[in-house]
């Protein structure tokens, strides 16, 4: 059965709760006649004993609140007991009192408590075996160990335990804060790199999509091969947005329980190589840019993330040169042995027309170079934009 709320660890009700059951202890051996124990004055009435044992009992009802408080009252209500000629009920609250500062008094307290009932019990050895002339008389010290000592001890040894639950607590908390921002900054991230995957899956087949809707809608009077050339480049487009799409749904509902990460993890789940650029070039071309395209240097496998990122670096770019450019790009793929680097140089339109954009497409592109630790510029260069990535491939040293 749990206590009532007013009895509940830490509150003024429990203190005083062990405050009254002290008084009726110590009234039980006063009614058993089991005080004072040593009585060096036969005339001083037993009543009078029941003052110290008032006194030490409310210092245990002050031993949270205030322990310096506390341990005073107790200690002259000892004092005034043994100059009366000690009562055992007094005693045994005293050591409760002792208890309590050391646990929830300051440390100096503790220590200076420690200090002199060590000296104490010392003194108290000492001094028997000089008074009884033999080592039996170390005895008179044993009181004093029980009475002073003991109780030190025990509630140094409960303080040190309550302070090292509370650093745990506190670690533990840290901790858990700690982990609670690890996995805001995971989710963010991972946010991040959908976002990336579904703008360059999405709004690069969609802005050729636009492009060519907007001629057949604005131009009039095309023919009917000019109109059915500029639906068979939306219908490829669409095609191949909603195939990347569809594999990218795949990849995040990740059938295999999670064994890869979201994007392009194993080879068998990527498709988009840098190798495929012919292919992502002659699209482009068909929408109606003129890429011209070079290559610089020997091709050779790549790693997975470096091949991926290059892939949507170049789509991305020549996206930007079909939607803000004068109709001609041109690449180059230089082939280097510790990395890739690619180019793309397009005229910009003097009026700065062409398709509305939000700058997602050059974030995304620099935030792939930054995970493979590139390098990323894109901006004007000589009249002419220029984007260029250079991506280590961990080769050649």
């Amino acid at each position: 059965m749990r206590p009532p709320p007013w009895l509940g660890s830490g509150t003024p009700g429990r203190d005083l709760t062990l405050a009254g059951a002290s008084l009726a202890g110590g009234l039980v051996l006063y009614g058993l006649g089991m005080q004072p124990q040593i009585v060096p004055h036969p005339d001083v009435p037993p009543a009078l004993f029941l003052v110290p044992l008032l006194a030490v009992c409310g210092a245990v009802g002050l031993r949270r609140v205030a322990p310096r408080t506390s341990l005073a009252v107790g200690t002259g209500a000892l004092v005034v007991d043994t100059a009366l000629g000690n009562s055992l009920g007094t005693v045994v609250v005293y050591t409760q009192v002792l208890y309590d500062a050391c646990v929830y008094g300051p440390p100096r307290l503790w220590r200076w408590l420690l200090g002199i009932t060590v000296t104490l019990s010392v003194i108290g050895a000492v001094a028997g075996v000089l008074g009884f002339g033999q080592w039996r008389g170390a005895a008179v010290g044993v009181p004093v160990v029980l009475a002073g000592l003991l109780p030190v001890l025990t509630g140094i040894s409960v303080r040190q335990y309550r302070d090292q639950a509370a650093a745990e607590r506190t670690r533990a908390e840290q901790t858990a804060r700690l982990v609670e921002l690890d996995r805001r900054q995971a989710v963010g991230a991972e946010r991040a790199r959908m976002a990336r995957e579904l703008h360059d899956v999405v709004a690069n087949h969609l802005s050729a999509v636009a492009i060519h809707a907007t001629a057949v809608l604005s131009v009039p009077g095309l023919g009917r091969g000019q109109v059915e050339s500029a639906l068979r480049v939306i219908r490829e487009s669409s095609v191949q947005g909603l195939a990347e799409m569809r594999q990218m749904i795949e990849l995040l509902r990740d059938p295999d329980g999670g064994e890869h990460p979201v994007v392009g993890a194993t080879p068998e789940a990527v498709t988009a190589r840098l190798a495929e650029a012919d292919g992502l070039i002659e699209r482009i071309r068909a929408a109606g840019l003129a890429v011209r395209f070079r290559t610089d240097g020997t091709p050779g496998p790549l790693p997975v993330a470096v091949d991926l990122a290059a892939y949507r670096i170049v789509q991305e770019s020549l996206t930007n040169a079909l939607k803000h450019g004068t109709g001609e790009a041109e690449l180059t793929i230089a082939y280097r042995p510790a990395e890739v680097v690619l180019t793309v140089e397009n005229p910009v339109r003097p009026d700065g027309s062409g398709l509305p954009g939000a700058g997602a497409g050059l974030i995304g592109m620099r935030e792939r170079a930054a995970l493979l630790a590139g390098r990323f510029t894109a901006g004007p260069q000589d009249g002419r934009w220029q984007v260029r990535a250079a991506l280590p491939t961990g080769e050649g040293g």
